[in-house]
């Protein structure tokens, strides 16, 4: 069967669809009422690529994490954070001028026993490390610290495009301090007031121009060299056992980027034959002295090797019972849209009872992730190693499946007629047709007649995932309502 739903290479101007079958939809389209640009807009908001992903950076009490809540246009970035103060969520989806992009937050936690300077330094690493531009946030009433040339070191070493933000411009009379931020040698700084919304706009046009454009979805094209594999988990899962098992075997080279304090490793590994490349998160060197900030740091080098993946690989201690970081770090990645398959390490240490109790806890603590591949292994031993490689293979296959827009079309109708959506208010909403809008993850827009509920779009997701499979991938699933016409209509 997946022969027949698996990417057709197809590259036409439409996307996913051929002249064809693109006619064919637009005819059913208008059938129902809906316009061409509707349509189309429709398929352009849910099929774009991997949206570019923006850092904001800048030492402590700049006002980052109020920006980011102007970016976004919501409160949920925390202002005010303490040290040792959890942050689960440091990547949040913007969008301006039509344009849509991820954030990555640094605002979260302050300072270690070494002072401010290194703490800055680390955060500022991890999310540039992730990002396709910067904004830095100096703050104009104080001027540029030492700290702040610090950061622009680390801005300059990195090479990404950088916006200046010049923050805390409430009026007119403080234009002449962020003039002054022109020493930092990053070009204009932008006045902004990011408390109360001053300068935001002309700020983020300028972010736009330093950020790529979101690539357009193309059916059946790979991005070249080795597929990038994250290994996540929370602390001391044994990430660093697991990457060093398969990297000692069939090591192929070494990348160390030089030249910064960190030292990221990206492992290329042959393992089944195929060389990958393993974006590892736990080789990162340790500080000792950020101890009480862990927790945020490994949320921000887990966003940053995520960003960078096309399948997340997700170690858990089976010797422990599932925490809720573990289920935030497989949100994450599903968040993020990328394949994932769970490991579940230490498997030869369990005995009867705990493998008993570890399954029950996977049936309720995981069952929203039923569909991820599941693997048993133990990275000191090295057992079941050779089955990460299946499972690998079927999470990307699972990502990059794509499902013919008549024979999509045909399911739905079967759904429909079979299971109707409940009555609601009077009025019972149908599905009218949709399309798989773009894959990688695998994203569909349903057209309707009505609002459908949140456990009917599960329902639906079930059902494709029994149809067509799509193992090892998230399902995005989006829904246009078609507008109320007059009565005459």
């Amino acid at each position: 069967m997946n022969d027949q739903i698996h990417s057709d290479g197809s590259d036409h101007e439409h996307g996913a669809l051929g002249d064809a079958e693109y006619a064919e939809f637009m005819e059913l389209a208008a059938e129902e009422g809906f316009g061409a640009e509707e349509v189309e807009g429709a398929i352009d908001e849910a099929g774009h690529g991997p949206l570019p992903v923006l850092a904001v950076v800048g030492r402590p009490n700049v006002g980052k994490s109020t920006l980011v809540n102007r970016i976004i246009g919501r409160r949920e970035a925390v202002v005010e954070d303490k040290p040792g103060v959890t942050r689960d969520r440091v990547t949040y989806e913007a969008e301006w001028a039509g344009r849509r992009f991820k954030v990555v937050d640094t605002g979260g936690w302050e300072q270690d026993v070494l002072g401010i300077d290194a703490s800055v330094a680390a955060q500022a690493e991890y999310a540039i490390e992730a990002a396709d531009a910067v904004v830095f946030v100096v703050d104009s009433t104080v001027g540029a610290t030492d700290t702040d040339e610090a950061v622009v070191k680390l801005l300059r070493r990195a090479g990404k495009p950088v916006v200046l933000c010049a923050n805390k411009v409430d009026g007119q009379s403080g234009e002449a301090d962020a003039t002054a931020l022109w020493s930092l040698g990053l070009g204009e700084p932008h006045p902004v007031s990011s408390l109360h919304g001053r300068g935001t706009g002309d700020l983020l046009d300028a972010v736009l121009e330093a950020l790529p454009e979101a690539p357009a979805q193309r059916f059946g094209t790979a991005i070249g060299g080795p597929r990038r594999i994250a290994l996540i988990g929370r602390p001391n899962v044994g990430k660093s056992s697991l990457l060093n098992k398969v990297a000692k075997e069939d090591r192929v080279v070494v990348n160390e980027l030089a030249g910064t304090t960190r030292d990221p490793v990206d492992e290329l590994i042959e393992l089944g034959g195929i060389t990958w490349k393993f974006i590892d998160t736990a080789g990162i060197r340790r500080r000792v002295h950020l101890q009480e900030g862990a927790d945020y740091y490994a949320s921000l080098r887990t966003a940053a090797a995520v960003e960078k993946a096309e399948v997340a690989v997700v170690l858990i201690d089976a010797s422990e019972s599932i925490s809720v970081q573990d289920q935030r770090i497989i949100t994450m990645a599903v968040e993020a849209g990328r394949a994932l398959v769970i490991a579940y390490n230490k498997w030869d240490t369990l005995d009867e009872e705990r493998r008993y109790y570890l399954e029950r806890e996977i049936e309720t603590e995981l069952a929203q992730i039923a569909w991820a591949p599941r693997v048993n292994v133990s990275a000191v031993t090295g057992r079941h190693m050779e089955k990460l490689v299946p499972a690998i293979e079927t999470a990307l296959a699972g990502w990059e499946t794509r499902v013919p827009t008549g024979r999509l079309n045909a399911f739905l109708g079967e759904i429909v007629a079979s299971h109707p959506h409940p009555v609601r208010g009077g009025k019972q909403p149908r599905i009218l047709f949709g399309t798989q809008a773009g894959t990688k993850p695998p994203r569909f827009v349903l057209f309707s007649s009505g609002f459908l509920e949140h456990g009917y779009r599960r329902f639906v997701e079930r059902r494709l995932r029994e149809e067509f499979g799509f193992e090892g991938t998230p399902i995005h699933i989006s829904v246009r309502v078609r507008e109320k016409r007059g009565r005459n209509k």
